[in-house]
């Protein structure tokens, strides 16, 4: 499989307000940024890195899936995986955990208590 990626050296990476955004389908609360690529999902094809962040007591409703390759790492803060439709329950993970996820897979709901920063690669395998 080869994934052609833009070259990026080390940048600072602003983590304010600019360039956050609520993705489609996620509550009020969870922002990502994109750092790099872009990921066709119509298509199938392509990449994406992105940072994606709870506000403190945000979380999803419903569990997740999608036809691509994702890998997460917890950068910072708590995320509680499996937690009902009022967030409640669930298991906690600590801060430098880490997923990788095959297409189709189910995972979720998601919720953080204190907040948190995800870092997400998105990916569909090459068509050969």
């Amino acid at each position: 499989m080869a994934i052609n990626k833009e070259h990026k050296e080390f940048h600072t990476i602003d983590m304010g307000t600019e360039g956050w955004e609520t993705p489609p389908g996620y509550p009020e609360g969870i922002e990502q940024k994109i750092i790099a690529g872009s990921l066709d999902e119509d298509g199938k094809q392509g990449h994406r890195t992105r940072l994606l962040r709870f506000a403190p007591g945000v979380f999803t409703t419903a569990p997740f899936v999608h036809d691509y390759w994702e890998e997460v790492y917890l950068v910072e803060g708590d995320l509680t995986v499996g937690n009902d439709e009022n967030g409640k329950g669930g298991e906690a993970y600590p801060v430098h955990t880490y997923a990788c996820r095959p297409p189709g897979a189910y995972h979720g709901p998601f919720k953080s208590e204190g907040g948190c920063v995800l870092m997400e690669i998105h990916y569909y395998e090459e068509k050969v």
